[in-house]
Order: C-alpha cells, then sequence, then structure tokens
C-alpha cells in the first residue's frame, strides 16, 4: 500500500510532489534541496549545501521510522563536478558503515540555483 511521508522538520515540497512516498516497506525520498526547513533558506558553499540536503533526508527517514544505514540507494546531483571532492567528503561523514550504491550527476542547473540537491531509496 503506497503512503505519503512528510514531516515539518524537511522543506516542504515546492512543486506537485511529496517528500518521500512508502511502498511496501521501501522509502522513495524525493531529491532535497539544501533548504533550512525554519528559515527557507540555503546555506553558502558546496560542503554546507551537501549537509543540508542530508539532513533534510534524514529528517524525512526520522518520520519514516528509518535511517542513513537503511538508504540502499542515491542520487547526487551537482551543479559543478569540479566541486565533487568537497561534496564527497561531507556526504561520507553520513555513512560512516553501511554505504549505499550511488550515482552522481553534473547537470545544467538546479531549483533555486543550488548547487547540490541528493535524492535517496531506502528499506524496512
Amino acid at each position: 500500500m503506497k503512503k505519503t511521508v512528510s514531516t515539518p522538520n524537511a522543506p516542504a515540497a515546492i512543486g506537485p510532489y511529496s517528500q518521500a512516498v512508502e511502498l511496501n516497506g521501501t522509502v522513495y525520498v524525493s531529491g532535497q534541496l539544501p533548504i533550512n526547513p525554519a528559515t527557507g533558506t540555503m546555506p553558502d558553499g558546496i560542503e554546507a549545501q551537501t549537509r543540508q540536503s542530508l539532513e533534510n533526508i534524514g529528517a524525512i527517514l526520522k518520520e519514516a521510522g528509518l535511517g542513513f544505514n537503511d538508504i540502499v540507494k542515491t542520487t547526487v546531483f551537482m551543479a559543478d563536478l569540479s566541486m565533487f571532492g568537497a561534496m564527497n567528503a561531507v556526504y561520507a561523514e553520513f555513512f560512516p558503515e553501511s554505504k549505499p550504491a550511488r550515482a552522481c550527476f553534473q547537470v545544467a542547473a538546479l531549483p533555486k540555483a543550488a548547487l547540490v540537491e541528493i535524492e535517496a531509496v531506502a528499506g524496512k
């Protein structure tokens, strides 16, 4: 049975989509921009933006009863792959034990001129 996952501890969707959807124990987290849900602002720099995007994913997963160790796949979208090393260093902090599969792409642009957006799939 399909269930919408939503929390005020992550930014609200800025379009016609859900923060996450759970189906048969798998949670699909929509791409998370680095927006602070309390202020509606984005921090400066790839490190801070990566951290905020991942914190947003963490808040959504928590609402679904999951955590970072339950993530099986992420996709990272970056405005500039020359910042890959800095993004990757922060990303690694969130996955010290159970590292998910991952794809990373440079894209022409991200909403709100973000430097990074990250989506995730997690399983119960």
